[in-house]
């Protein structure tokens, strides 16, 4: 089994929540591509400003992988209005943990993480990354 922390903003969150589906833009094919039934899928949710409210990054869920990659172009997913994307790779997942971890306090203890003092360069320009098992057993107890 693998383990992958899959980088998200709000409004993809409902998406993903409601339709049980991880999708990710083209650029990330080799990424999912080595996505397999039974690997976790450990969502994060990035700092966003909502009015002039700042979102903390946050943990919201595991979720184990029910399907091998497929493409489909519906649009469900949000994309940044610059890049237009449908977020065409995707994965079929089931709800495994649901809960709320702030993310901040985490990155001291975070093997994935080894720059601590600039943690978000570990997580800019990248849909998922895979995480190691001692990292995922921490996040799960906390969740």
């Amino acid at each position: 089994m693998t383990y992958y922390l899959c980088i998200n903003n709000r409004a993809n969150w409902k998406v993903i929540k409601e339709k049980n589906v991880w999708g990710v833009p083209r650029r990330h094919r080799n990424t999912i591509s080595k996505v397999k039934p039974g690997d976790e899928l450990v969502i994060y949710l990035k700092q966003e400003r909502e009015n002039k409210e700042v979102l903390e990054p946050k943990i919201v869920g595991i979720f184990e992988v029910v399907s091998e990659p497929y493409e489909d172009s519906t649009r469900i997913f949000k994309s940044q209005p610059h890049l237009n994307e449908a977020y065409p790779l995707r994965v079929r997942i089931k709800p495994v943990k649901l809960g709320e971890v702030d993310f901040k306090p985490l990155i001291p203890k975070l093997k994935l993480i080894t720059n601590k003092k600039k943690w978000s360069g570990h997580l800019m320009g990248k849909a998922m990354r895979e995480i190691p098992e001692e990292d995922y057993k921490l996040i799960e107890s906390l969740l």
